[in-house]
């Protein structure tokens, strides 16, 4: 064979063999193994299928217009572009198995031992962190996984995905470090919360006006222009509070309690407020939201653990500017109306009478007693109910755990159950006895 045959074979075998195995990757539903209980939810799932199914078509017919060219009209050309246009084509073969291996990290814990089903458990309070009454949104399906470090995060419906496509549902990243406990709550609800905001455009409506602010106030200048750099984790700080209470605010703490060098860390680059200020305006947000002395008490017990003093003399101003617009940040923030909204303010929208530090402490009195309380209530009212028992001490760290746990689990069970029963023929309803058995798992 001459250089141009020779390069021409070559490719159309490297092009035969992406295609082979192209064919290797199989649907998750053929090769997943997961308690019922831990699987995703047939809407999730099939919206990640139809998604995978349709850009393995796509490449598929990629590759073999490629070959289909070779045979054809690529004799006459020179091998340094038929190598160009094959690596274009490889290319677009590595994003879908990319796409392939996102969705299979998060698919494949489902078949670990318990740990798959409160993923499941978790998938049902995200659902419910992601609804707000008003129909200001249609919700996309939210699934959920674990990763190691700190942190969490969220890549959100609706957007790009490597190699093309918009991503199909929400998928929620959280520390495994904080399973179980209420901690696990405010890593979530804050991701959902940037979905929300996503759904709501409330970072593009709120930039303008804290521009605007930044502009007029010219001694706090400084403070207003950090504040629209960070605009985007405060409103998801925002969403979580709404939903937790101060829950929230204790979960954000645990995960920013480091040494004092990153605490007070000020970045312009970096998206994330400064912690130290961060836990400040959490407080400030439930304080505006629900007000009870609590947040004040919690505001104070975080300055005595991280004295401001500690830090430079350049800093501590920075600081106390930041601090002392706080109050008009966070009225800003509460009584924006963006068009989404239809004329409500952000405020309005999202406060909910039910969840005020009374009423959460109230519950959990009344609820210890009786667990189906606590199991019906909407997960994320759950949720705030224990972390405000947390707050009080009226719940320990170990039956903390115990309790989410459980509550985990019997969410799992429970959403499995009624979209089985969805899907089945109709049957007799349970039987008392039936009934009674179900209620038997713990909380």
């Amino acid at each position: 064979m001459n250089v141009h045959s020779l390069s021409r074979w070559l490719l159309e075998q490297e092009a035969r063999a992406l295609l082979t195995r192209l064919e290797r990757v199989k649907p998750f539903a053929l090769q997943e193994t997961m308690l019922p209980a831990a699987a995703l939810s047939p809407a999730a799932l099939v919206a990640i299928e139809r998604f995978l199914i349709g850009n393995r078509y796509q490449l598929r017919e990629e590759v073999r217009a490629f070959i289909r060219w070779l045979d054809h009209d690529g004799g006459g050309v020179e091998p340094a572009e038929l190598q160009r246009r094959f690596t274009t084509v490889r290319l677009r073969f590595n994003d879908a198995l990319s796409q392939f291996d996102l969705f299979s990290e998060v698919i494949t814990q489902r078949s670990e031992s318990e740990t798959g089903v409160w993923l499941s458990g978790l998938d049902v309070c995200a659902a419910d962190a992601l609804s707000l009454p008003g129909g200001y949104f249609t919700a996309p399906q939210a699934i959920c996984y674990l990763a190691r470090g700190p942190g969490a995060a969220v890549r959100r419906a609706r957007t790009r995905l490597p190699g093309g496509g918009d991503n199909p549902v929400a998928i929620v990243r959280v520390p495994r470090e904080r399973m179980v406990g209420h901690g696990i709550a405010s890593s979530l609800v804050h991701e959902v919360g940037h979905q929300a905001a996503a759904l709501l455009d409330l970072i593009p409506s709120y930039r303008p006006l804290l521009h605007a602010q930044a502009q007029h106030a010219s001694h706090d200048a400084e403070a207003w222009d950090l504040f629209e750099r960070w605009i985007s984790e405060i409103v998801a700080d925002l969403w979580s509070v709404a939903k937790l209470g101060i829950g929230s605010t204790l979960g954000l703490m645990g995960v920013v309690s480091l040494p004092g060098w990153f605490v007070f860390r000020i970045s312009k680059d970096d998206p994330h407020p400064v912690p130290w200020i961060r836990v400040l305006i959490s407080c400030a947000i439930g304080d505006a939201l629900y007000p009870h002395p609590q947040w004040r008490q919690l505001a104070a017990l975080w300055e005595a653990l991280y004295p401001p003093e500690s830090q430079s003399l350049a800093k501590q101003r920075t600081l106390s500017t930041l601090e002392r617009t706080i109050p008009e940040f966070v009225r800003v923030l509460l009584e924006h109306r963006p068009p989404s909204l239809r004329g409500h303010s952000v405020g309005e929208v999202i406060r909910d009478d039910a969840r005020t530090p009374d009423r959460l402490a109230a519950n959990w009195r009344e609820w210890r007693g009786r667990r189906d309380r606590l199991r019906e209530a909407p997960p994320t009212m759950s949720f705030a109910v224990i972390g405000q028992a947390r707050s009080l001490g009226l719940v320990t760290p170990e039956a903390e755990s115990r309790v989410v746990g459980n509550l985990l689990t019997y969410w799992a069970l429970r959403s499995t159950l009624d979209i089985a029963e969805m899907c089945a023929a109709p049957v007799s309803p349970p039987t008392r006895r039936e009934q009674r058995l179900l209620q038997t798992q713990p909380v």
